[in-house]
């Protein structure tokens, strides 16, 4: 008997736990992490860690920037990790310790990622890093990507705000643990695209809803208008 849970039972436990419609600029987001992170769950290769989890936060935090209201996006967060069988609070606690490492320890963080043998011991993620590296068919996953990034950025902010420096340390993050160079650097440069994107698309949504605001406002003021000739009027006949 088949035991391996699908998409569908997924996505039906996800609206099962958050009933209310999904924003519509952040839908697809929530869509496309539900199906990706399912399909790695039932890789039997799939090795869940730090980097991984920071991965899966920093991409829903970067990308529902601006969800409202807010308590919405945090019920989000909860009904996807709940249907995808993680436990929202440990997800968030394991990014928040890498990411708490990485502004503690910066040159540490960046030459780990780099050159696992500099002799530097920084856990959790040294121990990461090197099962990452020595693990039989490891499996890689985007969000795995987005995570290492994440950590760059952390550690290293002044290089990745330069793209030739930024993709010749993507480029080097790649080599040392083994999983390819242009894998990553591709990853990475669709991740940023994409964030360009929903940032442009949430700017457009709240342009159109501040010029029909604004286009109500007009047309209140002029019924106002109105109404206060037809009264004056109509004290003046008086």
């Amino acid at each position: 008997m088949n035991t391996v849970r699908t998409v569908s039972d997924t996505k039906k436990d996800f609206y099962l736990a958050f009933p209310k419609p999904v924003n519509q600029v952040y839908r697809r987001v929530v869509d496309e992490l539900l199906v990706e992170i399912h399909l790695l769950k039932v890789n039997q290769t799939f090795v869940y860690d730090s980097i991984f989890a920071l991965g899966v936060v920093t991409t829903f935090e970067r990308f529902t920037i601006g969800y409202k209201p807010e308590t919405d996006r945090f019920a989000v967060f909860h009904a996807l990790c709940s249907a995808l069988q993680f436990e929202p609070d440990r997800i968030r606690q394991d990014a928040a310790t890498l990411s708490d490492l990485a502004m503690r320890s910066p040159d540490q963080v960046k030459n780990l990622l780099t050159n696992l043998d500099d002799g530097t011991n920084l856990e959790p993620l040294s121990g990461q890093l090197k099962t990452i590296v020595t693990k039989e068919n490891f499996k890689y996953s985007r969000l795995l990507g987005v995570g290492l990034y994440a950590l760059l950025e952390i550690s290293d902010p002044d290089t990745i705000a330069d793209n030739t420096k930024r993709e010749a340390a993507v480029k080097l993050v790649g080599e040392t643990l083994k999983f390819g160079s242009d894998r990553l650097v591709k990853d990475i440069d669709l991740y940023r695209s994409n964030l360009d994107k929903i940032e442009q698309a949430r700017l457009m949504i709240a342009d159109m809803v501040e010029a029909e605001r604004k286009k109500r406002a007009q047309k209140e003021s002029a019924l106002t208008s109105v109404i206060a000739e037809s009264t004056a009027e109509s004290k003046s006949d008086s």
